[in-house]
Order: structure tokens, then C-alpha cells, then sequence
């Protein structure tokens, strides 16, 4: 493929992508243009999926089929943000933010909207995008999406994923033929040193200097890799830009194998992903195809291939060297460093890895400019950061925001707050690596080294949010289970240390610990984090070091008194019935899975049948009594 080739490509369908980024006034305009009345886009990530997005699809083109529609364009992209409103549907020109959809919902829409002459189903709309007085707000000026900066997740939600045209007319390439058009590969790598790029995969480090280093390292063969081993437990921000917008990694991929003088890349992507996967094997048959990728890349003379392989869901294996001796076919253990990739990588030979989600910063950069990147976020820690919203949050999703932006933003802007009523009592950042982030700290801006500095680290981008009802001990004790069954045992440390970390914790949970255990806890956290050989091991007291600063007094709680605050941890419960509240009803006692509950000899007065009462020798404090009574007579304690 000529640059020229690719420019008309680009043309072909640049109003269709057009109509979708403006404002509503603008693209009813340029709709006229495009061919189509309007364009439905329905989200075709892992959650909408999940929640039968396929279908509605489908019936959504058997209705338009039924109904003669046949200047309407459905489009299948990926992840739209808000995975609490699957799946979602969105109209254009009008912008209509339907959610929830079924199949009754779509052929109400086909038949009320996509008709000529309809209008607008305001009552399937996201409730938050519909005023009072009936009027429509764009879905972009809710508070879920306008404190948002999408950068990496620019195209995802707003192209087909599948569909390299849509790709190309919504800016990925263009960085490619402006590198091999124009720049040298010191300009490249001088640009996205000035940009401030660190990388999104945990580390932080310099990504300009990463490449830089590889570029420096003598060899006639160097390796391009993508970390897309998301192993942290409520993160889905790789995987969403891998389902919505898989050509922005390949570009970023084939600019760094220029940059450094590489001809071959991999990405390494868990087989758990398979809608990733499938986009991926797609996106580069097509880039193959069109010349983006292989031989003479737009007749520049460079080439670069790019390979997938797949993980089998090791945690161990998100480690940059762990990583690479997967890829290499061996089992996935780190290896010492120094050497650095950089020097001595896969195959032995120069290497640099960055996960997704870097990679998807690096259009950006090369189109806009490393000035316009470096003037987003904090002095130290530039751009945006994606983060995988979950846990005890109403708008449970994928957000994108300029570093420095506060939790207490994301939470109750952004993320609508805790459901119910409930008070926000921590956030766990950086998945098992990471640590929680108290109430009191709720106004730290989010960067690199203010989450270092209280105690937890950004990680790959998990924000998990906990109320009061979350006993903390028991996170820790979560987290803990976790990495001890993800450490590759390759080092003692990390091996032994998170398995006795454990014990302890369970200890504490079981109302067994002493003072001696606190004491313990934090003298092996200190050797773990000193001696292990790789980060998951370094890291893995992090979630306990934090707690244990933070929640102490919960520790000492479960210890000195054999009480759990928040009711979670079974072995310091116990449940009892208000005999006053009781009414003999009997539910209680006939879901008791172990024959618990009796009934006494006292009735409460206004009551015609005697209580019921719970053996505690008996009671295996599964909860289902309190589950069933509904009068509020169970109590737990």
C-alpha cells in the first residue's frame, strides 16, 4: 500500500466517523452527506456480550430487514465505558444514549426511531442524558463522561473493531506514515522522551527511555513486545482497548520497531480474552493486507510483523521477563535483572515491553505532539490514566482521566457514588500489587507517586471501591489468597513468605491472633519486599502494609476483642433472635440448612405464636436466617 492509498482509505469514511464525534447540530449536518439516515452503534465488548449484545444486534437487523430500512448503518464496537448500562445502543446523529436493551426494546426503537419522520424513545434512554423538561443532553456532558480526557480509549465506542477502514478514517496510521515519512528514529524516540510517557503496565517507567535503551544495545535482531496479560482482579482496561480499537497497538507496535530497529513483534495476550483475541487475529490479516504490516510498509523499505501468543492466565507472567520466557515456550518464571530486556531480552536479544494501554498513548503523541501531551496531568506523571471502575460504586465502568485528577472525583463525579446510601470507606488501587486508600485520603490527586506515597501504587489501572461494609482484614486476607496462589515458587521468598502471610491473616480472621502476629506480619512484609526476586513478590504486602497503616485499629479490633466491625468475618460472628421482634413465623427455622433453630416457650406480647431461638453450637453463620426473616429479628452480631 502507497501513502497515497492509505490517505483515500481515510477519506473514504471520514464523515461516518465524523457524524459520531459531534455535537448533535454538526452531525445532523454531515449526516446528509454520509449516505445513511443514522448510524446505530451497539457495544460488542466482553460486558455487553455478557449481557446479550449479540442478540440484540441480530434483532436488530431482522427488524430493520422486516421494516424496508435500508438506509441505516448498525455498527459493532467495543467497550463504551458505562458497563453498568449493557448493552448500550447508541442513535446518531441525535446521539440517543439508549441502555438496557433487549429485543423488545430494539424493535420499539426501530419502529418509533429509525423510522422516516420518527422520533426519539425517551423512555429507554440513560435516565441521565434526559432532563426534566423532556430536552436531551449529548451522552458526553453527563457526569459520568465530561470530567473524562479519552486518549487511549479515543476510538473505542466509536468505530466498528473489526473494520480497518473505520479504523484508519478515525486517525490510527497516520502516526505510522508520519514517522516513515518524515522522522528519523531518534526523532521518535526524542518525542515521546518529551511527551513524559511512563508506562501504564505498574512500573511507571519512562517509556522514551525504555526505547532508547533498546535502540543503544548492539544486535542485528530485536524484539517489539505488548503486555496484554491483564492478570489483576477487576481490570479490564487492556482488554477493552484490544476489543475496541486492536489497529492503535499495531501502529504504536510497528512505530517502536522502527524507532529501535526491530522487525518482529508479539503480543502476549491470555487465552481468557477471547473476543481480544478474535479482534486482534482480525486486526492483522487486515493490516497485512493493506500493506501496514510485513514487507516494505507503505513502500518505506521497513518491514515489521507482528505475532500473537497466548497465556494461560499465570499472574507471574504480567512480569516483563516472566513474560518473555512464556513467549519463548518455557514456563513462566522471572529471570534476574540485570540484564534488562533492553540489553538481553526474549531470545536473548534486545527487547522492550509495554502493555496496551501505553502503547495506545503513542498515536497521540506523534500526531499532536509530545508538548500537547506533556501540557495533560501532573509535573511528574503526564496524560491520562484508564482506570477499571469496580466494587461498591453505582456506575461500575471504564474511565479515562488526566492524571492529578482527585479520587473523590472518580467516585462521586464520575462514578455516581456509593449505592445505598453506604459510606466510602476505602479504595484499593493496583490490584494485588497495590494497596487501599482511606477516606481521610479521598482529595489526593491520582498520580505515579502520590498513590507511592500513601502507601499503594497505580498499577495497571484497577480501582476498586469499598464501603463500610468491607472488613479489611479480610481484603488483605483476599489479596493474600491471590498472590500466594500466583507466585511461581521460583524464589523463597515470595513462595514461603505470602503463604505465612496468610496463615497469619487467617489466624486473625478466625479471632485466633495475639499481638506477637502484628509484629510478625510487618517484620516478613519488610524481607518479602527486600529479597523477593520479582515485583509480585515485592508487591504482595503491599494491600497488608497499607491496611495495617490505615485500618490498624480493625486488626487490634479482631484481635483484642474477637470482633469483626463489619460482619464478614464468620468465625467472629454470631447470630440471635430478638425474642421481642419474633412472631413465630417459623422462616427461619425451615431454611436453616443445619437444623439451627428451635422454637421456644415464650411469645412477645401481641403476638400469638412462641419465638423461635438459635443454637450457637449448632449455627454455621451462613446468614440465610437473616436472609429470610422479615422483620428485622435476626440479628447479627
Amino acid at each position: 500500500m502507497t501513502v497515497q492509498e492509505l490517505d483515500a482509505i481515510r477519506a473514504k469514511k471520514q464523515q461516518l466517523i465524523d457524524v459520531r464525534r459531534l455535537v448533535r447540530e454538526q452531525a445532523e449536518e454531515m449526516a446528509k452527506h454520509t449516505g445513511y439516515r443514522h448510524q446505530v452503534l451497539v457495544c460488542g465488548g466482553t460486558g455487553c456480550t455478557s449481557s446479550h449484545s449479540k442478540q440484540v444486534i441480530e434483532h436488530l437487523e431482522k427488524t430493520l430487514a422486516e421494516c424496508g430500512i435500508d438506509d441505516v448503518l448498525v455498527v459493532k464496537t467495543g467497550c463504551f465505558g458505562l458497563c453498568t448500562l449493557g448493552p448500550i445502543m447508541i442513535v446518531y446523529p441525535e446521539g440517543a444514549f439508549y441502555a438496557q436493551m433487549t429485543p423488545e426494546h430494539v424493535e420499539t426503537v426501530v419502529r418509533q426511531h429509525l423510522v422516516k419522520g420518527g422520533t426519539i424513545v425517551r423512555e429507554l434512554l440513560f435516565k441521565d442524558t434526559l432532563h426534566e423538561d423532556g430536552s436531551i443532553t449529548p451522552f458526553a456532558e453527563t457526569p459520568f463522561y465530561k470530567k473524562q480526557m479519552r486518549i487511549a480509549l479515543r476510538n473505542c465506542g466509536v468505530i466498528a473493531a473489526e473494520d480497518i477502514e473505520e479504523a484508519i478514517a478515525a486517525g490510527d496510521y497516520a502516526a505510522i506514515e508520519k514517522v516513515l515519512t518524515t522522522m528519523t528514529p531518534d526523532d521518535v524516540i526524542n518525542e515521546v522522551l518529551a511527551s513524559g510517557l511512563r508506562g501504564r503496565g505498574g512500573a511507571g517507567f519512562p517509556t522514551g527511555r525504555k526505547w532508547s535503551f533498546a535502540k543503544a544495545s548492539a544486535g542485528d535482531v530485536k524484539y517489539v513486545c505488548c503486555n496484554a496479560d491483564e492478570g489483576d482482579p477487576g481490570a479490564f482496561m487492556d482488554r477493552s482497548v484490544l476489543e475496541g480499537d486492536p489497529h492503535c497497538v499495531l501502529e504504536a507496535m510497528t512505530i517502536a520497531g522502527y524507532a529501535i530497529g526491530a522487525h518482529q513483534g508479539y503480543i502476549y495476550v491470555r487465552a481468557e480474552y477471547p473476543i481480544a483475541v478474535q479482534r486482534l487475529k482480525i486486526a492483522l490479516e487486515q493490516a497485512r493486507k493493506h500493506g501496514l504490516l510485513g514487507k516494505n510498509i507503505l513502500g518505506s523499505g521497513f518491514d515489521f510483523d507482528i505475532d500473537i501468543r497466548l497465556g494461560a492466565g499465570a499472574f507471574v507472567c504480567g512480569e516483563e521477563t516472566a513474560l518473555m520466557t512464556s513467549i519463548e515456550g518455557h514456563r513462566g518464571e522471572p529471570r534476574p535483572r540485570p540484564p534488562f530486556p533492553a540489553v538481553k531480552g526474549l531470545f536473548g536479544k534486545p527487547t522492550i515491553l509495554n502493555n496496551v494501554e501505553t502503547w495506545a498513548n503513542i498515536n497521540p503523541i506523534i500526531m499532536k505532539g509530545a508538548k500537547w501531551y506533556a501540557s495533560i496531568g501532573t509535573e511528574r506523571s503526564k496524560g491520562t490514566k484508564v482506570f477499571a471502575l469496580g466494587g461498591k460504586i453505582t456506575n461500575v465502568g471504564l474511565v479515562e482521566v488526566p492524571m492529578g485528577t482527585t479520587l473523590r472525583e472518580i467516585i462521586y463525579e464520575i462514578g455516581g457514588g456509593i449505592p445505598n446510601g453506604k459510606a466510602f470507606k476505602a479504595a484499593q488501587t493496583g490490584g494485588p500489587s497495590g494497596g487501599c486508600i482511606p477516606a481521610s485520603l479521598i482529595d489526593t490527586p491520582i498520580d505515579f507517586d502520590n498513590l507511592v506515597a500513601i502507601g499503594s501504587m497505580m498499577g495497571s489501572g484497577g480501582l476498586i471501591v469499598l464501603d463500610e461494609d468491607t472488613c479489611m482484614v479480610d481484603i488483605s486476607k483476599f489479596y493474600l489468597e491471590f498472590t500466594a496462589d500466583e507466585s511461581c515458587g521460583k524464589c523463597t521468598p515470595c513462595r514461603i513468605g505470602t503463604r505465612r502471610l496468610l496463615d497469619l491473616l487467617t489466624k486473625i480472621t478466625e479471632g485466633k491472633g495475639t499481638e506477637e502476629d502484628l509484629a510478625k506480619i510487618e517484620e516478613l512484609c519488610e524481607h518479602m519486599k527486600s529479597s523477593s526476586l520479582c515485583a509480585l513478590g515485592q508487591s504482595a504486602p503491599n494491600p497488608v502494609l497499607s491496611t495495617l497503616h490505615h485500618f490498624r485499629n480493625e486488626y487490634e479490633d479482631h484481635i483484642y476483642n474477637h470482633h469483626c466491625t463489619a460482619g464478614v468475618c464468620k468465625a467472629l460472628l454470631s447470630f440471635t433472635i430478638d425474642k421481642e421482634k419474633c412472631i413465630g413465623c417459623g422462616l427461619c427455622a425451615r431454611n436453616c440448612p443445619v437444623g439451627a433453630i428451635a422454637r421456644t416457650d415464650y411469645v412477645a406480647p401481641g403476638h400469638k405464636l412462641a419465638s423461635f431461638a438459635i443454637d450457637p453450637a449448632k449455627c454455621i453463620k451462613c446468614g440465610v436466617c437473616q436472609g429470610n426473616c422479615k422483620f428485622k429479628a435476626v440479628e447479627k452480631k
